[in-house]
């Protein structure tokens, strides 16, 4: 169920009656390579909260579009301090609470979110997923998943322009943790990335994404109910 097809009155005696189950979706503003609109993180992690609303019967907020994107300076990002995304966060869960709404899920779809998201739990007791957490499958950005998820989501996917980028296979893990801590930084995307893709967007498919987000519902589903 979606907040936008609710009603006041009959909300309240909902709230009253099931005592529902609310997800937040957060993602980003931020750049994914050449070939993924720069609302890559908020349009996957809207359509994953969707599916898992209608799945489990819980009730879908509105998408938080903007996060935490300073590490892919000098890349386009629309970012806020980390600080502004927990006050925001703290804000919508002390209205829900006042709401006697006490069930709530966070759903991240953004990598650089999860400092705040350790706050949220720890400080607030709400619990927080990132979905990619949910899939069998090593992530990347703007590589082959994620352009995958978009495929599966989207239109405007331009495969004729997706690049190679950042490929960790065949480095030690000394280096990949040197790279993964720097890739965290502000500015320290692009200087490990330089086309701002990590993994290999150009084998990406459709049917890959709709794969994808099936195991992703499936497996938040499990954990939400469990």
């Amino acid at each position: 169920m979606n907040i936008n097809d609710l009603y006041d009155p009959e909300f309240r005696k909902l709230i009253k009656s099931k005592k529902p189950t609310i997800i937040i979706p957060v993602g980003s503003i931020e750049q994914h390579g050449t070939h993924l609109p720069i609302s890559t993180d908020s349009d996957i992690v809207t359509e994953i909260a969707s599916r898992l609303a209608k799945k489990c019967d819980f009730i879908v907020f509105p998408t938080i579009s903007y996060g935490v994107s300073w590490e892919h300076e000098p890349l386009f990002n629309t970012s806020l301090k980390a600080n502004n995304l927990r006050k925001i966060l703290d804000d919508i869960i002390v209205s829900l609470r006042k709401n006697h709404i006490k069930k709530i899920f966070i759903l991240n779809g953004h990598h650089g979110n999860l400092q705040v998201f350790a706050h949220m739990e720890k400080v607030a007791n709400i619990s927080t997923l990132s979905y990619w957490h949910f899939l069998n499958h090593e992530f990347d950005h703007a590589g082959f998943v994620e352009t995958s998820l978009m495929l599966a989501i989207s239109n405007k996917v331009k495969m004729k322009k997706a690049k190679k980028g950042l490929i960790t296979k065949e480095l030690s893990e000394k280096e990949k943790k040197r790279i993964s801590k720097l890739s965290t930084k502000a500015g320290g995307f692009p200087k490990v990335t330089e086309n701002g893709v990590w993994g290999n967007p150009t084998g990406a498919t459709k049917k890959d994404g709709q794969r994808f987000l099936s195991e992703i519902v499936r497996n938040l589903a499990k954990e939400c109910q469990s």
